[in-house]
């Protein structure tokens, strides 16, 4: 369970989850027809070894990833997700903007994947032990980034956005920011400073992406977390890792205050893909069916 003032590294609570993340992306990058490819997802896995390792060998055929309908959406989600967001910073380069900002950077690799534009700095912030892991994996295997990379070791329930600007970000030159499988681990208060913060720092023209889902049910999110508890399972542990709140819907919040802010919900999106979309009565169906991915411009 979660509590105040926590910490992680790539292998236990939310860092964790990053890996899972990468895992399907593995996984996503493998198919005939992927929607995205993340090519250093799978090296990750493997740096980590243990059961990640095992799942992307394909050593481990009972996984939920690799066998149950959760986890055949879930890949399907990571894959388009990752496929929103790149499409995204695509747009912002070509836009001239060259600032980026990867909030809970975790294992995002597009620093080292996409190609970047010169002069663009990359600012990731996240804890400083999966920062650590994924710089010393891509280092030890020669692989460098593709654009100034520059670590920002925060925590985003701190002081961050001093930590961004005494890392040398710029707040009068516009910027593109990604929120992309953050909100939910953070407590409402906590999303109302992130964006808050965001807002101070960008100035007109900059670009935001952000994932944004409405919470569950208490009393469905209560069982879940019961669930989980009974399992004893970390391979299941998510709603333990989550708050299950929100300060107000993404593209409301920056549309209040200057910015033209477009939300698609993730169901379209994937079908827009030509993934499938699971209905209620899949596991994966809430997970579905409450999110949605935003953009924004600041006016």
């Amino acid at each position: 369970m979660r509590s105040e003032g926590d910490s992680w590294d790539i292998t236990t609570s939310v860092g964790m989850t990053a890996l899972r993340v990468a895992a399907a992306r593995a996984l996503e990058a493998r198919k005939p027809d992927p929607v995205a490819v993340d090519p250093y997802a799978e090296v990750f896995c493997r740096a980590a070894g243990g059961d990640w390792q095992a799942v992307v060998e394909g050593n481990l055929p009972d996984h939920r990833l690799l066998t149950s309908d959760f986890g055949e959406h879930f890949v399907n989600y990571q894959g388009a997700r990752t496929r929103y967001f790149d499409d995204y910073f695509r747009r912002v380069a070509e836009a001239g903007v060259r600032q980026v900002v990867i909030l809970a950077a975790g294992l995002d690799s597009r620093g080292y994947r996409l190609d970047w534009p010169d002069q663009t700095t990359i600012f990731e912030l996240d804890q400083p032990q999966v920062l650590a892991f994924k710089g010393y994996v891509l280092s030890q295997r020669g692989i460098r980034p593709t654009a100034e990379r520059r670590e920002v070791a925060v925590d985003l329930r701190e002081d961050w956005p001093a930590a961004l600007v005494a890392s040398g970000f710029d707040p009068a030159r516009p910027s593109a920011w990604i929120a992309e499988g953050v909100l939910v681990y953070l407590p409402g208060d906590a999303q109302e400073q992130l964006f808050t913060g965001i807002d101070g720092l960008a100035a007109p023209g900059s670009h935001l992406a952000v994932e944004d889902g409405a919470p569950l049910p208490d009393e469905v999110f209560q069982a879940a977390v019961q669930a989980e508890v009974v399992a004893g399972d970390d391979s299941r542990v998510f709603h333990q890792l989550i708050y299950n709140e929100r300060c107000a819907p993404a593209d409301q919040w920056f549309g209040e205050r200057g910015w033209t802010a477009v939300a698609t919900p993730l169901a379209d999106y994937l079908r827009e893909l030509g993934r499938p979309v699971p209905g209620p009565d899949s596991e994966a169906g809430p997970m579905v069916a409450r999110n949605s991915l935003v953009r924004a411009v600041k006016r």
